[in-house]
C-alpha cells in the first residue's frame, strides 16, 4: 500500500466516524440517553428505564465486538483497554472521582456534547474546563502527579486483562472459543436485564440501547479493521491509522476533548492531524444540534449563579482528572472498554456509581433547607 492510499483510507475512516457519531449524536439528543442520568434516576426516583438503555446499549457492544473478533475482523488485545498491567488504583479513583464531577457538571462527556448542540452555554464551560484538565493530566503537571501516585499501583498478569485470555489461560482452551462463550454469556446477561420489563420495549428506549450500542461497534470497526494497516510503508510495521493512541480504539470523551483543544489551538502545526476522537466531538456535536433545531427545541442556556457555574467547573475538572485516570469515561470505559471484557472496565462501572451517589448526596446537602437560617 503507497502513501497515497494511507491518506485515502484515513479521510476515509474520518468521514465515516464522522457520520457515524453525528447519528449517535441525534440519537442521544432524542432519545436522551444519559449515564448520569441512568444513574440519578435510580438513586433518586428508583426509576430503571435509563439504566437499562445504557444496559441494552452494553450488551449489544460486546456481542458486536466478540463477533467481529471471533470473526478475524478486529483483535480486541490492540486496544487500549487490555493490557496486561491492570491499573486498580487508577481506574478506582478516576472513575469515583469521574463520577461525582459529571453530577456535578450535570452530565457526562458524551451528554456535554449533547447539551451544547442543544445550546447549553453551561456544558461549553464544562468542556473547556473538563478539555484543559485532562490535557494536564495527560502531559502536564497533573500527570506526573498521576504517574507517580495512581499508576504507582498495578498488578502485571500474565496474560491480557480481558476475561477471555484470562479464563482461556487458566482452563488451557482456545481463547477464540472463550471469548465467543464469555460474549453470548456476559452480553446477554445485559440484554436480558435491560428486555426482561416490558415496559422498557418503547421506540426511544430500544432506539437508544441499540443505536449507542452499534455506534460503539461501528468505531471498533472502523478503527480495528478499516483503518488499519499491517504494514506501513515508511517504518514496515503495522499501524492503526487516525487514533491518538496508536491503538485501536472506540468512542471516548475525555481524552479527546483534550485532542480537540490541542488540534484547535496549534491548527498551523502539520504534526496536529485529525483523529477519530477528535472527528467524534464534532460530529456528536453536529448531530444533536440538527435534532434540537429540527425539534425546536434548541435553546440558549446559562448559568443561574455563580454558585452553579463553580459547581459545573468543578465537575468539569474533576472528569477531566478521573477519565484520565480511569481511562475512559461512563462512555469510555463504560461501553468501549466493557465490550472487550476487559477487568479494568469491570471496576471502573462501580466507581461511576460509587462518585455520581457521593455527587447527588452533596447536591442534595446544599439544597436542603438550612434550619439555622
Amino acid at each position: 500500500m503507497n502513501t497515497v492510499d494511507i491518506s485515502s483510507l484515513s479521510h476515509q475512516a474520518l468521514w465515516i466516524t464522522f457520520f457515524v457519531t453525528v447519528l449517535l449524536g441525534a440519537i442521544m439528543q432524542r432519545t436522551n440517553f444519559c449515564t448520569m442520568g441512568a444513574i440519578a434516576d435510580l438513586f433518586v426516583m428508583s426509576d430503571l428505564s435509563r439504566l437499562r438503555q445504557w444496559s441494552l446499549a452494553i450488551g449489544v457492544a460486546i456481542l458486536g465486538v466478540t463477533l467481529f473478533s471471533t470473526a478475524g475482523l478486529i483483535d480486541t488485545s490492540k486496544s487500549i483497554y487490555t493490557s496486561s498491567k491492570l491499573m486498580y488504583l487508577s481506574i478506582l479513583v478516576g472513575s469515583t472521582l469521574f463520577g461525582m464531577g459529571m453530577v456535578m457538571a450535570s452530565g457526562c462527556g458524551s451528554k456535554t456534547l449533547v447539551r451544547i448542540g442543544g445550546g447549553n452555554l453551561k456544558s461549553l464551560v464544562v468542556f473547556l474546563v473538563l478539555g484543559l484538565v485532562a490535557y494536564m493530566t495527560l502531559r502536564g503537571f497533573l500527570g506526573v502527579i498521576r504517574i507517580n501516585t495512581l499508576d504507582a499501583f498495578f498488578i502485571t498478569l500474565n496474560t491480557n486483562q480481558d476475561l477471555p485470555s484470562i479464563v482461556a489461560e487458566e482452563l488451557s482452551q482456545p481463547r477464540t472459543n472463550v471469548h465467543i462463550l464469555l460474549g453470548l454469556i456476559i452480553g446477554g446477561a445485559f440484554i436480558l436485564f435491560a428486555l426482561l420489563n416490558k415496559s422498557f420495549w418503547t421506540i426511544k428506549n430500544l432506539l437508544a440501547g441499540f443505536g449507542v450500542g452499534l455506534a460503539i461497534c461501528a468505531v471498533w470497526w472502523i478503527s480495528g479493521y478499516l483503518a488499519f494497516v499491517a504494514e506501513d510503508p515508511n517504518t514496515l510495521e503495522e499501524v492503526f491509522l487516525v487514533t491518538n493512541s496508536g491503538k485501536m480504539e472506540s468512542l471516548s470523551f475525555v481524552a479527546p476533548y483534550a485532542y480537540s483543544l490541542d488540534w484547535l489551538m496549534f491548527y498551523s502545526d502539520t504534526s496536529k492531524v485529525l483523529t477519530i476522537g477528535i472527528v467524534a466531538v464534532l460530529g456528536m456535536v453536529c448531530g444533536s444540534a440538527i435534532v434540537a433545531l429540527l425539534t425546536k427545541t434548541f435553546r440558549w442556556e446559562s448559568f443561574v449563579n455563580a454558585e452553579d457555574m463553580a459547581n459545573h467547573m468543578i465537575g468539569g475538572a474533576l472528569m477531566g482528572f478521573g477519565g484520565i485516570a480511569a481511562l475512559g469515561c461512563t462512555i469510555g470505559q463504560g461501553l468501549s472498554g466493557i465490550s472487550t471484557l476487559a477487568i479494568g472496565s469491570f471496576l471502573a462501572i462501580p466507581g461511576f456509581f460509587l462518585g455520581a451517589y457521593l455527587g447527588l448526596r452533596y447536591l442534595q446537602m446544599r439544597l436542603a433547607p438550612n434550619p439555622c437560617a
